[in-house]
């Protein structure tokens, strides 16, 4: 995770400075009364196409794939399952309604009702994890 964030902060850094240098007027250049050099434009174009595409490749790709695999874990849910929800609550799943809503056992006796949403993809992964060997 570290490493992604290190190689996007460096593709940043290069559009950006690209952007800049794109932004420049252009200079005369020698030719004839001052016109800028054929094929300005492009480099233009093809940059605003590199630029859609790194934002397609570092964020918004990875966060449909996290949104299907939430959306499946939600989906997969069943009664007997250890959860944490969003707000931290610890519980075990009742009854799984289908108005969306889940019962679940906080304590013995005690139950609440919420929204299959609010239960957290990456707490409940953490909790029902198998703890690792101790050497």
């Amino acid at each position: 995770m570290m490493k992604m964030k290190s190689i996007l902060s460096y593709l940043t850094g290069i559009l950006l400075s690209l952007t800049f240098i794109g932004c420049m007027p252009p200079t005369g250049g020698g030719g004839e009364g001052g016109k800028a050099s054929p094929g300005g434009g492009t480099f233009q174009l093809v940059f605003l196409g590199l630029m859609i595409l790194v934002f397609w490749l570092f964020f918004i790709r990875p966060q449909a794939k996290r949104a299907k695999n939430q959306k499946k874990f939600i989906e997969d849910l069943g009664k007997g399952e250890k959860v944490v929800t969003i707000a931290g609550i610890h519980g075990t799943i009742n009854k799984v309604n289908e108005d969306g809503t889940l019962n679940i056992e906080v304590s013995p006796g005690s139950y609440l009702k919420i929204e299959k949403s609010a239960i957290s993809m990456d707490w409940t992964s953490a909790l029902n994890k198998p703890a690792s060997e101790k050497k």
